[in-house]
């Protein structure tokens, strides 16, 4: 009982606390409830001046415009080699040379069929060699001689016939002898004239030919074995060693002038359409970070076509290079500038609404957000140029913090 007392006391004594808690935590509520609006938090820019450029991201490979590529035309051996990987070589200067002994050879066999080819040719034009000619002459006279002399012998018979000294047998046999040694004399003319068939002609005149043609082949092997730079520029390809043999078509040797390149730049599809000639193009090289190479497009792509994962078009342009330090085959980072504004208004692009493909954006005034169309020309990475519809200094809506939708008229608060 005494307990209970107690309790009822220590309850009764404190009562007034619990009432003074309670008021306390009624007025916070409708402190809280009074002091609450609906409004959205955003983040806002300002609409600023700037420079802006419309850029096309991509990457590219550099190309030699003066290329030089040695290959060897035979199986042989590298007997010297003059020059080294990254050598500045002059005009002329050699550089590697090829063992020439087989192909001295084969060139001196072409060379003795050519002579061949030549004699034979002249005995067709002057009707055999000289044996010939001197032994055919001789035939032609001995044939003449006895042409005339049976010519005697049968006028002689002929006057015989008439006194009847000679019968007509023997007139009719002094005829027969003299038309066989008339006979004789024409063949021996005739070989004189003609010496040789059409066919005969044509099969020296096809040895002669095939013979100048392998000479020539020869002479070609010797000049290729012997390796020159064709102008002063840079070997920038060296991959064989003196005393090793390469087959024929091997790479011998590149060199190239690289004082100017040409960069190979592939563009996506969907910005084909925005090249033009004369574009600027800016070049980087992760091996020199911070050097950027200035060109401007020279070729627009003819066709699409795919590359690797990529359906592109090739643009290239000519890049200066006097420092020799882009190289033949690297790649690299291509910027193509396709516009570029200076001191024009621009909005970050998620400023940037569409409605039936108009675009828009949501001013803040007064802490409410006002649609507003807008016209806009290039854009970057980040921002967009406004041309009409908003005033520099005006401030737009990014977006909600809570990511509740904007809308015309909605009450906001800026927090940032």
């Amino acid at each position: 009982m005494v307990t209970n007392a107690r309790k009822s006391g220590f309850f009764a004594q404190r009562r007034w606390i619990l009432w003074v808690a309670g008021a306390l935590v009624a007025v916070i509520l409708l402190a809280s409830f009074a002091s609450r609006d609906d409004s959205v938090p955003i983040v806002t820019a300002i609409v600023r001046r700037g420079n802006i450029r419309s850029l096309i991201s991509t990457n590219g490979k550099i190309e030699p415009i003066s290329n030089f590529e040695a290959h060897a035309p035979t199986g042989t051996v590298v007997k010297r080699v003059l020059a080294k990987e990254g050598d500045h070589v002059k005009q002329g200067q050699l550089l590697v040379e090829l063992d020439a002994a087989t192909a001295q050879s084969h060139a001196s066999q072409a060379l003795a069929q050519i002579r061949a080819s030549e004699a034979d040719m002249n005995s067709i034009e002057h009707g055999g060699t000289q044996e010939e000619l001197l032994t055919l002459r001789a035939q032609l006279v001995k044939a003449m001689a006895d042409r005339d002399a049976a010519q005697r012998n049968l006028d002689a018979l002929q006057k015989l016939q008439q006194t009847g000294a000679a019968s007509p047998g023997e007139v009719r046999a002094a005829q027969a002898q003299v038309a066989t040694a008339e006979a004789q004399v024409k063949l021996l003319q005739s070989k004189q004239s003609e010496r040789y068939s059409r066919p005969e002609i044509s099969s020296v005149q096809a040895k002669q030919s095939e013979a100048q043609s392998a000479y020539s082949a020869a002479e070609d092997v010797l000049q290729q074995l012997v390796i020159r730079a064709p102008f002063a520029g840079v070997v920038y390809s060296l991959p064989v060693r003196q005393g090793t043999y390469v087959n024929p078509g091997d790479l011998i040797l590149q060199e190239a002038d690289l004082s100017k390149v040409l960069v190979r730049a592939y563009v996506d599809e969907p910005d084909v359409a925005r090249l033009t000639p004369g574009e600027k193009i800016e070049v980087t090289w992760d091996a020199v970070p911070g050097r950027m190479w200035i060109g401007s497009v020279s070729s627009i792509p003819a066709s699409v076509k795919l590359h690797g994962t990529r359906n592109v078009g090739e643009t290239t342009c000519t890049v200066p290079n006097d420092d020799f330090k882009l190289l033949p085959n690297i790649n690299v980072g291509v910027t193509i500038v396709t516009a570029e504004h200076d001191h024009v208004l621009t909005v970050p692009r998620e400023a940037l609404h569409l409605e039936g493909g108009k675009p828009y954006v949501y001013l803040v005034t007064n802490n409410e957000l006002e649609h507003r169309n807008v016209e806009t020309a290039i854009s970057d990475l980040t921002h967009s140029e406004i041309s009409i519809g908003i005033p520099e200094g005006a401030k737009v809506a990014l977006g909600s913090v809570n990511s509740k939708p904007l809308r015309d008229h909605l009450p906001v608060k800026v927090v940032q």
